[in-house]
């Protein structure tokens, strides 16, 4: 995955402010990787069993699958200085369709997979009409989105989970808890592979190039000729596959869709993406940065739980984190504007 982090700002023309921005980027994600391993080594002294294989692996590495791959998705809304609410809502519904495809209607587990997984890029899609054709306020559509995805995780399951038979669709739960590599749990490598697969989607083809370019400068980019309308449908309905595999990996994990399993998930990406450096102002945001925030976020949530804080104090931090993280990139844009 590239380390870049800026866009294709059409304004910043010269190769020393490209250096600078590159060097200020390179700098940031430094930052922010020292912040985890300053974060590790506070809870490690706060719980022996932090630094255990079984926690570290089975707790914090899939939270950081889950976590991550919603975010990964969303890194490209936000960088076209959009926002998606959905994703955790819309995680859960994805979940119970690969629950219904698999176990309702006896689909073949890869094909259940498969169509959960682009039943997210559908749900992407209709955020992308909304707020490229009915212009509606990315907040606004994927709002309602999520209450909508809601409602029908809950009516396709009746308010139940869908369980999976491991007899017969067994291989689909190993695709999350099965090891390919030992002690190593499938559902990491997934996640290793989407997110190489993500960097090199926003910093190689001209999906990434276009996601860049409507959060610089959204108006310039349409006056060069670019359908900002067509894209930005593309990039919402891109982002919505993740949401799908994120739905296919919780509940081959659980060996069950659960309905109701998806709320705050949206907020824990978003913040995930923020404190990895992506700008929700737009233009600016990287993959490897949304990778590091999304383990200070499952380190952040797995210290918490083993120091026994409880649910409610771990969302205020959570939410401090999150004012930080905002305000913090609003400075880097101050201090960016006026150089």
């Amino acid at each position: 995955m590239s380390t870049t982090t800026t866009g294709q700002d059409q304004t910043d023309q010269t190769p020393a402010t490209r250096v600078t921005r590159r060097l200020r980027a390179g700098l940031q994600q430094l930052f922010a990787f020292a912040g985890l391993i300053l974060i590790m080594i506070v809870f490690s002294l706060a719980s022996p069993v932090f630094f255990t294989w079984g926690n570290l692996v089975g707790n914090m590495l899939f939270s950081t699958v889950v976590i991550g791959t919603l975010a990964l998705g969303t890194t490209f809304v936000i960088i076209t200085a959009g926002i998606d609410l959905s994703i955790g809502t819309g995680m859960a519904l994805c979940a119970v369709m690969a629950g219904n495809f698999i176990t309702n209607m006896g689909l073949p587990w890869q094909l259940g997979v498969v169509l959960a997984i682009l039943f997210g890029g559908l749900v992407g899609l209709v955020n992308g009409l909304l707020v490229a054709l009915a212009k509606l306020p990315p907040f606004i559509a994927t709002l309602a989105m999520m209450m909508a995805a809601d409602g029908l995780a809950l009516v396709l399951s009746n308010s139940t989970p869908i369980y999976i038979d491991a007899q017969t669709a067994g291989g689909f739960m190993q695709l999350s808890t099965g090891t390919l590599i030992p002690r190593v749990p499938n559902a990491v490598l997934v996640f290793v592979v989407v997110a190489v697969t993500a960097g090199i989607v926003l910093n190689r083809t001209i999906l990434g190039r276009y996601t860049y370019a409507l959060g610089s400068n959204e108006e310039a980019t349409a006056i060069s000729g670019v359908n900002v309308t067509r894209w930005k449908i593309a990039v919402y309905a891109f982002a919505g596959l993740f949401t799908g595999l994120a739905g296919v990996l919780i509940a081959a994990r659980l060996g069950s869709a659960q309905p109701a399993i998806g709320m705050g998930y949206e907020l824990q990406a978003i913040a995930a993406v923020v404190i990895g450096g992506t700008s929700l102002m737009g233009g600016r945001g990287s993959i490897v940065g949304t990778v590091i925030g999304a383990l200070i976020i499952a380190v952040i949530n797995n210290g918490l739980q083993l120091m026994s804080v409880p649910q409610e104090w771990q969302n205020v931090i959570l939410g401090a984190v999150i004012v930080a993280s905002v305000y913090i990139d609003t400075l880097r844009k101050r201090a960016a504007t006026s150089t």
